[in-house]
């Protein structure tokens, strides 16, 4: 065999020490840091610590739903208001209880669906169309508050929409709670 065959085979020593050393000295570090009062005072300072012990409100609990839906409708104005119904404890007619306040109190609430995204939007809407999930009339938005469950009607005003129409609808929905970047088609 020649001599450089057997350089080449030839095994390295083991040393166990070496490796231990190394993260011992990572592991003192650590805990040096971790242990320090000025390293979570400037985590607190950035607002980091801050964001991931404490619990943010879902941006569902952010909206305002009447808000909104003026501003559906400011955007759609051949979407049914669907709002004729009586309030249960004035008796007079609950103006701002519309259809698109109650989609999107159904939406957000009900379903627990996420406003940034177009698919949950047409999920919603397949809800209405019954094609996806049946529509629980107890819980429905507006159930509790007015003398008539405003289910039927905005089923059926839902369905009176055409496919464009439903489209328009979702993709006002999406930029009004900031689902995409950049300017809306709708705001011109």
């Amino acid at each position: 065999m020649s001599r450089f065959r057997r350089l080449r085979y030839r095994r390295r020593p083991n040393r166990p020490g070496r490796y231990l050393r190394g993260s011992a000295v990572i592991a003192s570090l650590l805990i040096l840091t971790l242990s320090f009062p000025g390293f979570w005072l400037k985590l607190e300072d950035s607002g980091w610590l801050s964001r991931v012990l404490s619990t943010q409100p879902a941006s569902a609990q952010r909206t305002n739903t009447i808000e909104i839906a003026e501003r559906v409708y400011g955007l759609m104005p051949n979407l049914p208001l669907e709002n004729h119904y009586e309030s249960r404890a004035t008796g007079d007619v609950a103006v701002s209880n519309t259809l698109a306040s109650r989609l999107i109190r159904y939406h957000l609430y009900v379903k627990g669906r996420s406003p940034l995204y177009r698919f949950d939007w047409k999920l919603t809407l397949a809800d209405y169309l019954g094609a996806n999930e049946w529509i629980e009339a107890s819980l429905y938005p507006g159930a509790d508050d007015l003398e008539e469950n405003p289910q039927a009607g905005d089923v059926a005003a839902i369905g009176n929409l055409n496919r464009a129409q439903r489209d328009q609808l979702v993709g006002i929905l999406v930029d009004l709670h900031g689902g995409n970047s950049g300017t809306s088609p709708y705001d011109r």
